[in-house]
């Protein structure tokens, strides 16, 4: 297949290499050159372009069987946002317009879901999040899933908290010292690790039926206080500190409280996971971590 990945960052650039190793013919799409030696270097054709901005992709190739839109906004208020994830989406869509495309997956977010009673969420949960940008995303899936009425393939995954080499906010607050626990610390965490996040991706072009929505989610979401207890002990470090919990201010933050399912990831696309839960996935930080040490 010919596949253009949009967005050659901390996801794309090594989901375009094992894409690559499984014999596809693989382009990403940036908007600067400064990672095109590292893209060619894992055998992906760089194209210099902005979502953003329609002109510059009207110069660029149509012909892909495959496109995959994981930009990343780099932090940023509604504003950005709307304009990297609502507008960008609407750009793709307008320009790849007639052309033989089969799949367009779009990475989304789990933050959607504005549920704050721990409850267990599947893609058939309302949607309904209070945080400015959350409300944006929803915009965009509504915008993707819309159109594929007109024969537009979209497919939407529901990312969770990605975490992996050199990522993951929680594990890195805690590195810091900087971590808290909030109340109780019974606040459900829900997390990814980006390579079965690439993984999901692979799957969901694969398999993935157009018009449909995935969370993408290990087997095992985990409560704060539980989480901090497993690095505390496995890195003979001191439990974070307890503050307050704020849950007027996390709500405004777009800070929630659920339980998501992978369930329906798992029946309709048969993924198994190499990282079911987040022990599974920290275990090569935390070796390497003792190494150091």
């Amino acid at each position: 297949m010919r596949v253009l990945i949009v967005g050659c960052g901390y996801v794309g650039l090594p989901l375009g290499k094992e894409l690559v190793r499984l014999g596809h013919d693989v382009f990403g799409l940036r908007r600067s050159v400064l990672a095109a030696d590292e893209m060619r270097t894992a055998g992906i054709q760089p194209l210099l372009a902005d979502v953003t901005q329609p002109d510059s992709l009207a110069k660029l190739p149509r012909d892909f069987d495959w496109v995959v839109n994981c930009t990343a906004s780099g932090g940023g208020g509604a504003e950005d946002y709307r304009k990297i994830y609502l507008e960008g989406n609407r750009n793709l869509v307008a320009w790849l317009a007639g052309a033989p495309l089969k799949k367009f997956v779009y990475t989304s977010s789990t933050s959607v879901y504005g549920q704050n009673d721990g409850s267990i969420v599947t893609e058939n949960s309302p949607a309904e999040p209070e945080a400015a940008t959350s409300k944006v995303l929803i915009e965009t899936e509504q915008l993707l899933l819309a159109a594929t009425k007109n024969n537009f393939p979209a497919i939407v995954l529901r990312v969770a908290g990605i975490y992996g080499p050199a990522r993951g906010h929680s594990f890195k607050q805690f590195l810091r010292g900087e971590a808290r626990i909030e109340g109780d610390g019974a606040r459900w965490l829900n997390m990814i690790h980006r390579d079965d996040l690439i993984g999901v991706i692979s799957a969901a072009l694969a398999g993935g039926k157009p018009g449909e929505i995935y969370n993408v989610v290990d087997n095992q979401p985990v409560n704060q206080r539980s989480f901090f207890a497993w690095l505390a002990a496995e890195l003979q470090a001191p439990m974070p500190a307890t503050i307050a919990s704020e849950s007027e201010g996390w709500r405004r933050r777009g800070i929630t409280n659920k339980r998501i399912s992978n369930a329906k990831l798992v029946a309709e696309l048969n993924y198994q996971f190499k990282f079911p839960d987040f022990r599974a996935g920290y275990a090569e930080e935390i070796v390497k971590i003792k190494t150091r040490s």
